[in-house]
């Protein structure tokens, strides 16, 4: 009786944990929407509102596109698709230019802020367990910024290795490092810079690090390691 009693509570379980599994799924492939980054129009030091303003017009529009793209997949001709040349093809690699142009974006904003503060410590120690200093670690991601050609710097936590690296991220869906997290997003586009700095790279990197908030980096990083440490227990 209690066996029953045991086996029937787990599928009760199982059917409750599946149906909320399902529910989750379905409201996260609700169509995208632009957040609000109006917050940060007038109030960066080096990065001027206008350059902010068209920045993010372009952000929405990566929005917009992956929307319409993932739109067009529902009646997307499945059976002519090749590698050749397909619309299908065509969507599937759309959908990931704008999917990333639009998350990219939104952690690129959110990593900024109108009230700089040092570093943190205890980013600080995390950091200098790969890099042999924290200024050799801004150093490396300046060098990442500078490299990249139309496209990111990302400061990502590699779950294979449990490493920090800087990354060179190319348009938005070239040379992406697999199993990897963001915790620090730099967008090195031009357009991110055109206006304030024309063609000086280096300047805009500059004001970027002195509008950073090394606070959301320190909490995407915890995040990041409370998923690794989940990650280790489920293969355990």
């Amino acid at each position: 009786m209690l066996l029953g009693l045991i086996l029937v509570f787990c599928f009760m379980t199982g059917d409750m944990a599946m149906a909320d599994l399902k529910e989750k799924i379905s409201t996260k492939a609700a169509v995208f929407e632009a957040k609000d980054y109006s917050y940060l129009f007038d109030k960066l030091e080096g990065i001027t509102e206008n350059q902010l303003k068209q920045h993010n017009d372009l952000y929405e529009k990566y929005v917009a596109k992956y929307n319409e793209v993932n739109g067009k997949l529902t009646n997307a001709d499945v059976l002519s698709a090749n590698q050749n040349y397909s619309e299908y093809r065509s969507l599937k690699v759309e959908l990931a230019h704008n999917l990333n142009g639009a998350v990219l974006h939104e952690l690129y904003f959110e990593n900024l802020t109108p009230d700089y503060k040092e570093p943190p410590q205890e980013l600080i120690e995390a950091i200098e367990q790969d890099f042999a200093s924290w200024n050799d670690y801004l150093e490396d991601l300046r060098a990442t910024g500078m490299a990249s050609r139309a496209g990111w710097a990302v400061t990502g936590y590699n779950y294979r290795d449990g490493k920090i690296y800087n990354f060179i991220i190319d348009q938005h869906n070239i040379h992406v490092p697999a199993f990897t997290r963001p915790i620090l997003v730099m967008d090195t586009w031009e357009h991110a810079f055109m206006i304030d700095y024309g063609t000086d790279k280096k300047a805009y990197i500059k004001a970027f690090l002195a509008n950073t908030d090394w606070n959301v980096m320190l909490e995407r990083l915890k995040v990041t390691l409370e998923t690794d440490a989940l990650l280790e227990k489920s293969t355990d």
